[in-house]
């Protein structure tokens, strides 16, 4: 069985943006698991995160505070068909990610990471998968707002697809 994730970070709600943008509720209706690595900002969007998701697996980052801390873990872990799988906000500089990673987490396969806003997929020496999915709404330096969608199946991850958000139109004035 192939199971679809659907992977986020930074939202920012609503300081970045009012709402996520459509393609990304479209991909969190087909998702099987919805995974978000931090910096909600506001509880509304875990509720509907929640509500519209089959499976949610989320954290807290640090730009999150009161209910989001206390419903949200610093790390989670989940088993997802067959890929042990962590999400975590933060993992520091990204000099040495992959040695420090690998150390903090041997017991998984793949993990999700957010806070940098920067799109990042690598594997440490150890075999495990580094994935950042950027941010949907708040590209900072970036050219482009991203998110993830992967595929696992049988223990492993065998498509992961970073995806572009065109910009937001300009208001006209």
């Amino acid at each position: 069985m192939t199971t679809r994730l659907l992977l986020l970070a930074d939202t920012h709600l609503p300081r970045r943006a009012r709402d996520l943008p459509a393609t990304v509720w479209e991909e969190v209706a087909t998702a099987d698991v919805v995974v978000h690595a931090g910096d909600w900002v506001d509880v509304s969007l875990l509720d509907e995160l929640e509500a519209r998701s089959r499976r949610l697996v989320g954290v807290y980052g640090n730009n999150d505070h009161g209910v989001l801390r206390e419903r949200l873990p610093e790390v989670a872990r989940a088993e997802v068909d067959g890929v042990r799988l962590g999400v975590v906000h933060e993992t520091g500089q990204a000099k040495g990610r992959e040695e420090r990673c690998a150390a903090a987490y041997d017991d998984l396969d793949v993990l999700v990471f957010g806070h940098s806003h920067i799109p990042w997929d690598t594997t440490a020496a150890t075999g495990l998968r580094l994935l950042n999915p950027g941010s949907p709404t708040d590209r900072r330096r970036q050219p482009y707002c991203t998110y993830m969608t992967a595929l696992a199946d049988a223990g492993a991850l065998p498509e992961v697809t970073l995806h572009r958000l065109e910009p937001r139109p300009q208001a006209v004035r």
